[in-house]
């Protein structure tokens, strides 16, 4: 049906905005990506980086109310090997295809550089095999098992003392590749008092090192306020189990010791429910983005340049990519 002329208002970027007369139909637009969404499903891959020990496994495990398979690593690796296992998850029709990859042997080396560089390559690597079947003359982007890491789980020991100098190596060749979360492994060994003064000397650290982690983002009305308040909450410092003990009536997923029980899901015990609900109910799709429209934007810009490709300016002249470091 034709727009009326009356309907017609003043034109912005070169565009005009009418008024409609009658039903369309392309407001059902947004019911349609759903569908099509839930059919194809979603794809999250969660790089876990840590030392052997920190928790990383316990911690997956809880997040996702299920047992992975991941077998006991050992500290006797001459180099980091990362490993990649994929699983399918199904909630309420939807279905995840959830990529969960382990630095095995991370932080076992003499040489901090043998620690960092194959995570590096790893991410890399993934960045190249989207950028190659991208430019393929017959592409299938659509059934393409996109690899690509969405969020580091970094995991810092709780020594309650500061980031140690592989940390800050680690997160800084890796903060222009992903969206670096870090956490606080095992928190439950050290006393609030000093896990709060850990956490201040961690970002105090991250920001006189210019090592920029993942920030929730806050531009959006109907979850900015949540997310600034639980930026104020990073690193988080969380405690992992898949064992239950009773307490009352309820059965909780928690850890016993002699001198008491800390429950896993207890935000007076630990930052666990805040690092889930941030992780996957809230922000799970920002982090895809951000990986796709920023981290792998830029990969590609300069891979593309190094390939000879140029994009050519207003006055017709190449336009380079320059890349700033924001200190």
């Amino acid at each position: 049906m034709a727009a009326s002329r009356g309907g017609r208002q003043p034109q912005n970027d070169g565009y005009r905005t009418l008024s409609l007369s009658g039903h369309v139909g392309f407001g059902s637009l947004p019911d349609q990506l759903v569908k099509k969404s839930i059919k194809q499903g979603f794809y999250f891959n969660i790089l876990c980086i840590g030392e052997t020990g920190s928790g990383k496994s316990t911690l997956i495990n809880s997040l996702f109310n299920t047992s992975f398979d991941d077998p006991v690593s050992t500290h006797f690796l001459p180099n980091v090997r990362l490993r990649a296992q994929t699983y399918e998850l199904q909630e309420n029709n939807v279905l995840l295809k959830l990529t969960i990859v382990n630095t095995v042997g991370f932080g076992d080396q003499i040489n901090k550089e043998d620690s960092y560089q194959p995570i590096v390559d790893y991410i890399d690597a993934q960045f190249e095999a989207y950028l190659q079947e991208e430019l393929k003359i017959k592409r299938s982007l659509f059934s393409y098992h996109d690899t690509r890491i969405h969020v580091c789980l970094y995991f810092i020991s709780p020594t309650g003392h500061s980031l140690k100098t592989l940390d800050l190596l680690t997160m800084k060749s890796l903060d222009s590749k992903v969206n670096i979360i870090p956490i606080i492994g095992k928190a439950d060994s050290i006393s609030k008092t000093e896990l709060q003064k850990f956490k201040n000397k961690i970002m105090s650290e991250l920001v006189s090192n210019g090592v920029h982690i993942y920030q929730f983002p806050t531009d959006d009305e109907t979850v900015s306020k949540i997310n600034t308040i639980m930026n104020g909450h990073l690193p988080f410092a969380v405690v992992g189990s898949t064992e239950e003990v009773k307490i009352g009536n309820k059965m909780v997923r928690a850890r016993q010791y002699p001198w008491g029980i800390v429950q896993v899901e207890n935000e007076n015990h630990c930052d666990f429910v805040k690092l889930r609900e941030m992780l996957i109910s809230t922000n799970m799709e920002d982090l895809r983005e951000q990986t796709h429209a920023r981290h792998y934007e830029l990969y590609r810009r300069c891979r593309l340049e190094e390939m000879g490709f140029r994009d050519i300016g207003p006055e017709n002249k190449p336009v380079r990519l320059l890349v700033f470091h924001i200190e």
